[in-house]
């Protein structure tokens, strides 16, 4: 419960950057500002029941006393582990999840997914004996009896009490006093010691990982278009408006203030190096105290005018063969910090005579080094609607820009611009919508929703893509729909890589969202005189659609590829799912959790889209074919199956010859 949101769902974040869609007052930035308070940067203050719980339910809940904030979880990630966060903790870890969330009371709360299991009473109460009957065989006559202990500080524990915290201390201990009676020749006992030893101390092992995992927690960076560096901040006014406490965090003042911790220096530091006058040269220690400090200043703004240039030219401008915007410099003058770029002519001109994407960059930036605080490797990034104000044109430039950022930070960005949704990422798209108050926001894994605006940044990105590729190449393959544009682009990458075969690049993927529509495509683009073939399932629809008089006349018979005529399996009508079946099966068990391995054994002969509709309530092939795509970037080609390579290596070989 935050705001506009009463639960979004979960939804997966991708490893490089992730986007959220939808129209406005769907609450994509209230998304964002709820995950940055997973970790917020130093200094960003927390919730705030009052403000942030749902208006309309916060009396009769809250005002009532029916919730407490304690009792709310406002936002809860998970994350997997790479293996840096590794590093020094046990074995038996390595496939955990680290769950971190945080309450509406802003207290955080983690634990572990996975990892050994912390065992119960129950389960050791056989071994435990068995160490007694041991030890007290061999005790002294006048010895109280190990189990009678045992039997005693267990009175209160039933076979399901976990062994943690008090029980697992109390065991803990009861075990190490046992220890010397134990009789050291007998192998068996001292392997049973040492086996109840480790169950008893899983609890403490676990917290130790959690305690190393959370010092590992990312930072999360919010960054909107407000936060803007100023060209010229008058030093004096800042520190008078700091010291009041009248300052503007979201907009005016936070970049300002963020750029000065990035410098080191708070604005009544540099105002006042700005008044003071130069000391009599008489007074050597006070004349060389004023120049250090001279100094200082100068060397520090250096420091941080090169560390910006550096990132910001690495991603604004990574084509070292043409500069746009050699330096960037930060430069105190009196009562005024200023904000300059050099250009390739050495002429210095300020920071809002840049293009609006270019003072987006350089805000950002330092907002990001200010509040990473050091830890720019380990920070998240959330970006709200980058790139507001810049012509469409510009906005699809800087799309790129976002993708090489992300390549050192997972990053989570809004828009409602289909120019910063390539055709090619519709996999790492969330569509965000608010079909009615009452529901709040949700977030759908899907390209799904029920409200037509949240889709219509895809659709214009879609339609706006088509437009310019369906006559810039020659030679077009047109498939069914977006899925097979996914499969047949990610298996041509692996055999590309893997030098099996190659898809000639000057084929251009045109997907016309079903068979039906195969026929209008290919007739649009033939009678541009440009090479055309479709590629059709072997299914009713693709027969269909292969048998339409327009489509044979338009393009031949060689020209309507089917994917039966790749296909060695048994199955009568293959679909292209059917190219990968044995792959399929395993991503979608280890990805999704559908497991069809049995069923898709058992009936060999039936088309494997038609076995994940029977078995799993709800299959879509688009998670499918999403999950593929992810497994695709973490794999080659030899880990398709053998027969899986054969078949797409004559499906790629076919496609170039239908349109060499």
């Amino acid at each position: 419960m935050y705001r506009s949101i009463r639960d979004t769902g979960e939804f997966e974040v991708e490893s490089g950057k992730t986007i959220l869609v939808g129209p406005n007052e769907a609450g994509k930035t209230v998304i964002l500002q709820a995950l940055q308070q997973l970790n917020a940067p130093s200094g960003v203050g927390g919730f705030d029941p009052l403000r942030d719980y749902p208006r309309s339910e916060y009396n009769k809940d809250i005002g009532r006393g029916s919730v407490s904030p304690s009792n709310v979880t406002v936002v809860e990630g998970h994350f997997s582990l790479e293996p840096e966060d590794l590093k020094g903790l046990p074995e038996g870890y390595e496939e955990c999840t680290y769950v971190f969330g945080r309450k509406l009371d802003n207290k955080a709360w983690h634990r572990l997914q996975g990892g050994p299991t912390v065992p119960t009473y129950g389960s050791l109460s056989k071994d435990l004996k068995r160490l007694c009957a041991h030890i007290d065989k061999q005790k002294e006559e006048d010895d109280p009896l190990l189990s009678e202990q045992l039997d005693e500080l267990s009175s209160n524990w039933g076979d399901k009490t976990p062994v943690e915290g008090e029980c697992g201390a109390a065991l803990k201990e009861w075990l190490e006093n046992a220890l010397p009676l134990i009789d050291e020749a007998n192998a068996t006992e001292e392997g049973r010691y040492d086996r109840l030893s480790k169950l008893c101390g899983i609890h403490e092992e676990r917290n130790v990982v959690l305690e190393s995992l959370n010092t590992r927690l990312p930072v999360f960076v919010l960054f909107n278009n407000y936060f803007r560096v100023r060209p010229r901040i008058h030093l004096e006014h800042l520190a008078e408006r700091e010291e009041s406490g009248v300052l503007d965090d979201e907009q005016y003042d936070y970049g300002n203030l963020c750029l000065l911790k990035l410098l080191g220096f708070s604005a009544e530091d540099l105002a006042d190096l700005g008044n003071a006058a130069k000391p009599n040269a008489s007074d050597k220690d006070a004349l060389r105290e004023y120049q250090d400090k001279l100094d200082s200043r100068d060397y520090q703004l250096n420091s941080a005018s090169v560390d910006l240039t550096k990132q910001i030219v690495s991603v604004w401008n990574p084509d070292p063969n043409r500069v746009e915007a050699s330096k960037l410099k930060i430069k105190a003058d009196g009562q005024y910090l200023k904000v300059v770029v050099e250009d390739e002519l050495g002429v210095e001109i300020e920071l809002d005579q840049r293009s609006e994407g270019f003072q987006w960059l350089v805000s950002f930036f330092v907002v990001f080094f200010a509040e990473a605080a050091g830890k720019h490797e380990n920070s998240v990034l959330l970006l709200d609607e980058p790139g507001l104000n810049l012509h469409g044109l510009k906005q699809r430039d800087f799309r790129e820009t976002i993708s090489r950022l992300a390549k050192k930070n997972q990053t989570i960005y809004t828009t409602h611009s289909p120019f910063l949704v390539g055709p090619d990422e519709l996999d790492i798209v969330r569509v965000v919508d608010m079909m009615e108050r009452e529901g709040g926001t949700k977030v759908h894994g899907s390209l799904s929703s029920g409200d037509p605006a949240a889709l219509l940044p895809l659709q214009e990105a879609l339609g706006y893509d088509l437009a310019q590729s369906l006559f810039a190449q020659t030679r077009n393959l047109v498939l069914e729909g977006l899925t097979d544009y996914w499969y047949v682009e990610a298996v041509a990458q692996l055999l590309r890589a893997s030098g099996e075969a190659t898809l000639d690049e000057r084929i251009a993927l045109v997907f016309a969202n079903s068979a039906g529509k195969v026929v209008y495509y290919a007739t649009i683009l033939h009678a541009h005189k440009l090479k055309v073939a479709a590629l059709l399932d072997s299914d009713v629809a693709g027969d269909q659609a292969a048998q339409q008089d327009t489509l044979v006349h338009t393009l031949g018979n060689k020209k309507i590829l089917r994917t039966k005529d790749s296909y060695l399996g048994k199955v009568g009508k293959p679909e292209i799912e059917d190219l990968l079946r044995e792959t399929l099966v395993k991503v979608a068990l280890d990805d999704l959790g559908w497991d069809v391995a049995a069923k898709a054994a058992a009936q060999e002969t039936r088309p494997l889209v038609d076995v994940f509709a029977d078995e799993i309530a709800d299959f879509s092939k688009y998670r499918l074919a999403k999950a593929f795509l992810r497994w695709a970037r973490e794999h080659e080609a030899s880990d398709l199956t053998g027969e899986e390579r054969k078949q797409w290596v004559t499906l790629v070989t076919t496609i170039n010859r239908a349109l060499k």
